[in-house]
């Protein structure tokens, strides 16, 4: 698999080869400073407020040419044909008064016109190259009609399924999120914004949106400063770090403070202590929605509170150019605050070359659905699938097998398999599970297909007899089911995260068959899926795969590919676990394996005698499956690691290396895990956090002895007195294939 990506990695280089610019030097930087200059010396007040404009795109031309002219517009959302691009730039360009070119902007999550897997399938494969390639082939196709800008990555931290947005997202854990959202940023933005083919990242949303209350879209969060800087914030400075363009502020209220009048995270952390240069723009209406917040009386308080909190661009509201000359008139604005967020947005439209290259080319040829587009969206589904169970070797399928039934409404369901966010996502592109298992074994097995169901959410269940039919004739059933793609992404937010409709009937009456049941999921999320898992034989989780998700995850079933996608998430058994993730605190009566559970109670129990630990009755202290998890086809043998010391200090590289050996019949890739526990400080810590991981791939029976290689100073925490840096003490350490598994080994930190 490493090869594919090499060459992926390559092809895909090769298709912007000799437009890639290096970072810009210093004498150029100060050349376009200055140039930022000479403009806002010159712009009027209404001209600056333009900028600060972002508008949504409408039919008529006219009215936008107007207000283009004029210069009340800095950025349009969601306009995608070429040909009104340019004549839209033109008029920037040529018949404004100051020339200054338009920002195009699109939501380009994963995939412009080829659909990669969700963000949290990517994140599945632990491999940040397929989070580059697929950003990357995404600005390419996207660019190629206009588009400069996108809102992605989607960095939230968030431990709750119910969010329907964790589909953006690269899942609960804070290092993954940070390596996976640093991989995005550079794929989107290339080897420099000045690259035609590039567009500019947006690091969203800034900050806490995933710890909503309830698992419910737009709601409020309740994030001290220590678990702010301890768990979310870090993936947005690594992504301010990697030079992300521009930020983009959240719905949410924190301790009562929405973020987009949150002037402490976007100046006091954003700006003056990780330095950021670029420009922050609002979410979609964000700063009049602070009125319904309760934290502005009308549209001029708003304006005023976003703009002075740092938010440099807003979104559609409009409220910044109609009420800012009042508030500049009043003193509740400076001119100077507004020339500060016109620069940083002028900053950004000289680094992607705009000014001198504002126009798309019309008659270029169609780059969509390129040869190495589909083959790095098929190697990223591929590697995002994740091996749940799988008794009795039921997969990969035998050539013994010479009937297959196919079903579920998963199946043969092009456009559910794209997952949320493919506004421009072609469902006639899409390659199905049924179509691409015709395709891959041809005439030598037999499939017979019933769907069962019309849809995921369907409750008729007329089809169930006809597919249990279908599935008797069969030597292994195949059933595809999940969720369509409109039950997540934003505003799609769920109580209940069981399978939707009479999905679980159909599984329960095809396991009466008596016959090798594989279920694969499709989802957008991990759903409560325990009774189903205990029904089938073998079960295989794949986030919306995307466009190439059929081929996929049929060369997984007939073992042309073998799975090592990991869970980027913790799977929870019912939702009344929830939060549920591998990393939580250490408490004071942890829960052990000796509680007795709710079937087992005796009658009359004594009040102490079912143990006094942090457990559930009903639901034990277990989750179905815990972050990092994902079986192979073959099996790993994990030696114990060795340490190249057990006593450090902060400046130390802490080395650690271990044996890893393939001890099956299938040459497979392992995800390794290198996991660390700070066992004593001045707050209490995680039961354990995720230090480093890497894909390893090994021929059947090959053994390697590997290496982590781990700086003393990424121990460092937010402490009791809120100071950032590693405290002294004894630390546990474990290098596994999941979050749960693996013997620890132990060294210290001294001063």
């Amino acid at each position: 698999m490493n090869k594919v990506i090499n060459i992926i990695l390559l092809i895909v280089s090769v298709a912007f080869v000799g437009c890639v610019q290096g970072d810009k030097p210093n004498k150029e930087n100060e050349v376009i400073e200055k140039k930022i200059e000479a403009l806002i010396r010159k712009m009027t007040l209404e001209e600056k407020l333009g900028q600060m404009n972002q508008i949504t795109s409408y039919p008529n031309i006219e009215d936008l040419s107007n207000l283009i002219k004029k210069g009340e517009v800095g950025s349009i959302l969601n306009e995608i044909d070429p040909v009104r691009i340019n004549a839209l730039q033109r008029v920037a360009m040529e018949e404004s008064r100051m020339g200054i070119p338009l920002m195009m902007a699109r939501d380009v999550i994963h995939g412009f016109k080829t659909i990669f897997p969700i963000p949290l399938g990517q994140a599945a494969s632990f491999n940040p190259d397929i989070v580059e390639i697929g950003a990357r082939i995404a600005a390419i196709e996207a660019s190629s009609v206009g588009i400069r800008w996108t809102f992605a990555p989607m960095i939230d931290i968030s431990r709750d399924p119910r969010w329907g947005r964790i589909a953006e997202g690269f899942g609960e854990d804070t290092y993954l999120t940070s390596v996976m959202g640093v991989a995005s940023v550079k794929g989107y933005q290339g080897d420099s914004l000045n690259n035609p083919s590039s567009i500019a990242a947006c690091a969203k949303h800034f900050v806490g949106y995933g710890a909503v209350e309830g698992g419910r879209d737009y709601n409020s969060t309740y994030i001290s400063e220590r678990q702010l800087r301890n768990v979310f914030l870090p993936p947005f400075e690594a992504a301010a770090k990697a030079g992300s363009a521009t930020f983009m502020t959240s719905f949410n209220d924190n301790d009562g403070v929405p973020s987009t009048g949150n002037s402490f995270v976007l100046k006091d952390v954003l700006r003056k202590e990780w330095g950021f240069k670029g420009f922050v723009v609002s979410d979609w209406a964000s700063v009049s929605e602070m009125i319904s917040h309760g934290f502005a009386a009308d549209a001029a308080e708003a304006a005023m509170k976003a703009i002075n909190a740092g938010v440099d661009m807003e979104m559609v509201s409009g409220t910044y150019f109609k009420e800012t000359p009042q508030l500049i008139q009043q003193y509740k604005v400076k001119e100077s605050t507004i020339d500060e967020a016109v620069r940083d947005i002028l900053r950004i439209k000289f680094m992607l070359g705009l000014f001198d290259n504002p126009y798309v080319d019309e008659k270029a040829p169609c780059i969509f659905y390129e040869p190495s587009h589909l083959a790095a969206a098929k190697q990223a589904a591929i590697e995002s699938v994740i091996l749940l169970k799988n008794e009795k070797q039921t997969l990969p399928i035998k050539s013994s097998v010479k009937t297959v039934a196919v079903v579920g409404p998963m199946a043969d369901a092009p456009y559910e398999q794209l997952g949320t966010w493919i506004f421009d996502g072609e469902k006639e592109h899409t390659q199905t599970p049924l179509v691409a298992i015709k395709e891959l074994v041809g005439s030598s097995v037999h499939i017979i297909y019933e769907s069962g169901l019309a849809y995921s959410r369907d409750n008729n269940t007329q089809g169930i007899a006809k597919a249990v039919a279908a599935a008797s004739k069969a030597d292994v059933i195949l059933a595809f089911v999940g969720e369509e793609s409109i039950l997540s992404g934003e505003a799609h937010c769920l109580a209940d995260l069981n399978l939707q409709g009479k999905q679980s009937e159909l599984l329960e009456a095809l396991s009466k068959t008596g016959k090798p049941l594989v279920t694969v999921v499709m989802a957008g999320r991990p759903l409560t899926i325990e009774k189903e898992v205990e029904q089938s034989d073998a079960v295989l989780y794949s986030f919306h795969p995307g466009t190439m998700g059929g081929p996929a995850l049929a060369e997984i079933l007939w073992g042309e590919a073998v799975p090592s996608g990991k869970t980027p998430m913790t799977f929870p058994k019912v939702v009344g676990q929830i939060p549920v993730y591998y990393s939580h605190n250490t408490t004071g009566r942890p829960a052990n394996r000796t509680e007795v559970l709710l079937h087992n109670i005796p009658v009359e129990a004594g009040q102490t005698s079912l143990g006094c630990t942090s457990f559930y009755l009903d639901a034990g202290f277990d989750p179905l499956y815990p972050f990092g998890y994902g079986l192979s086809y073959t099996t790993f043998h994990y030696g114990a690691p060795v340490l190249s010391a057990t006593e450090l200090k902060e400046k130390d590289v802490l080395t650690v290396e271990f044996e890893i050996e393939n001890t099956g019949n299938y040459d497979a890739t392992e995800v390794a895990q290198l996991y660390v526990q700070d066992k004593v400080g001045s707050v209490t810590r995680p039961v354990k956090e995720l230090k480093r991981f890497m894909r390893v791939p090994l021929k059947a029976g090959e053994k390697r002895t590997l290496r982590f290689e781990l700086p003393i100073s990424e121990l460092a925490f937010w402490n009791v007195d809120m100071k950032y840096g590693v405290e002294p003490g004894e630390f546990n350490l474990w290098v596994a294939g999941d979050s749960q598994s693996g013997s620890s080994v132990s060294f210290k930190v001294v001063l």
